[in-house]
């Protein structure tokens, strides 16, 4: 029973994958692209990549939350692209260092208070 609802876990969990290209010309852009990542880092993302951030969420209800949290923190300038996927999409990542195969890193429990 425990396996079944484990499986059935998987595609009700998600993964919201924010992705930016910001410009950092200016002081007042650096300072924005900045306050984008910090706001990330706030809501508990985390850096995938450089450009790149994701965050674990255990049902779609809540990956809303954060996108729509994401989306309010917007800066004026730059691309911005905000993806949700299913625990087991995520989970058929392939992740390379060099030619050398990695392990994808488990989600940290998150405390959730309704």
């Amino acid at each position: 029973m425990d396996e079944k609802f484990s499986r059935l876990n998987q595609y009700r969990s998600m993964w919201v994958l924010v992705f930016f290209d910001l410009p950092t010309e200016t002081r007042v852009e650096r300072k924005a692209a900045a306050r984008f990542r910090k706001d990330l880092l706030d809501d508990g993302f985390g850096m995938f990549q450089f450009s790149i951030y994701t965050r674990f969420c255990a049902s779609r209800e809540n990956a809303d939350v954060h996108t729509k949290r994401t989306k309010r923190n917007l800066p004026k300038k730059g691309k911005v692209c905000i993806m949700q996927i299913t625990d087991k999409q995520f989970g058929m990542i392939e992740l390379f260092h060099g030619r050398k195969e990695t392990a994808p890193e488990a989600p940290t429990q998150q405390l959730e208070l309704f």
